[in-house]
């Protein structure tokens, strides 16, 4: 079926027996989960009034007089909104119906002033968790078992609209696409961080699993930046210095997608670094980057101090030796 039939509506409480279709259809798809309506999810049968009286809101995709596909939303506490009933049948997945429906309960929650936005996902969802990490969800928080006849245990997935958060070892392995997906644009445009153009999405996926490992054995602080729900940048700190050093930490692969650059977000998590290596009790930070770049002159704006250069350190993206610059800075 055409998925561009798919035509996105308001959902109707007369959709009912469509809504239950539909999720037990996807259900069905993994071992072990019990859909029983009347007595664990009786809010099915009106659905539409369930979010209403939550203030949300819900959508139905239609195709051929058939739902296809669906999409829940409704606020919580201090700007939170919570995405919730994402469904879409076997045969209209694949051609975009499902970010079509992302992208309508987004748009509607931050038009209603939402900051955050969560959702949470079974454990065996495993086709659903690579599409909200490809959405620039992560993951967020502890799991939580519901208790019910599908003995479900769901992972909590979460994103800023806009801001940055550090990232613990859940988020950051969650993210690696998305994190993967920045390095590459990033180097394919030129940047000198130890890789060479063209890279692969294997390859900088591998660098951000090892990065996420690093995280998880509390050697290195990892941020994540987004700007219009989509994660667009992030910088580290390596705190694994030699014994001689405690005081000391590296900063590392500051990254700024290119399509979300001049909007201050560099700064921005610079600023929010030198905070987190504080918290974990580091008074100097070094860095070094490639000679003459954007790079050195938002260093040297952010105050920090030239240590010296090194000349013929690295290739750069055209394959010619260029000098390496050494920062320092007391926080």
């Amino acid at each position: 079926m055409n998925e561009a039939a798919a035509a996105i509506r308001p959902g109707r409480d007369a959709d009912a027996q469509g809504f239950i279709d539909l999720i037990e259809a996807c259900w069905s798809e993994y071992p072990g989960t019990v859909m029983d309506v009347d007595r664990e999810m009786p809010e099915l049968r009106a659905l539409a009034s369930y979010h209403r009286d939550r203030g949300g809101a819900l959508w139905a995709a239609e195709a051929a007089g058939r739902l296809v596909g669906m999409i829940g939303a409704y606020p919580h506490d201090g700007g939170s909104w919570e995405i919730s009933r994402v469904y879409v049948r076997r045969e209209h997945r694949g051609g975009g119906l499902g970010h079509r429906l992302l992208d309508v309960a987004e748009a509607h929650e931050r038009a209603a002033g939402a900051t955050r936005l969560s959702l949470w996902s079974d454990t065996r969802f495993d086709r659903a968790h690579r599409f909200y990490e490809k959405r620039s969800y992560v993951r967020s928080g502890p799991i939580r078992a519901l208790n019910d006849l599908s003995n479900s245990i769901e992972f909590h997935y979460a994103k800023p609209i806009s801001g940055i958060e550090v990232l613990d070892a859940a988020a950051a392995a969650s993210a690696e696409r998305r994190l993967a997906e920045i390095l590459v644009a990033c180097v394919n445009a030129g940047a000198s961080v130890s890789y060479l153009p063209p890279l692969t999405l294997d390859a900088a996926r591998a660098f951000w699993h090892r990065a996420a490992a690093d995280v998880a054995a509390g050697t290195r602080i990892m941020l994540g930046a987004w700007m219009n729900g989509a994660l667009a940048g992030t910088v580290m700190l390596d705190l694994d210095t030699p014994p001689n050093q405690p005081h000391r930490a590296e900063v590392q692969k500051l990254l700024v997608h290119p399509a979300a650059r001049r909007a201050g977000l560099a700064q921005d998590l610079m600023a929010r670094l030198e905070q987190q290596a504080c918290i974990a009790g580091r008074t100097l930070l070094t860095l070094d980057t490639q000679a003459d770049s954007f790079a050195e002159t938002l260093y040297r704006k952010a105050g920090w101090t030239e240590g010296g250069r090194i000349p013929q350190f690295a290739l750069n993206a055209d394959r010619e030796l260029s000098a390496t610059v050494l920062f320092y800075k007391s926080v």
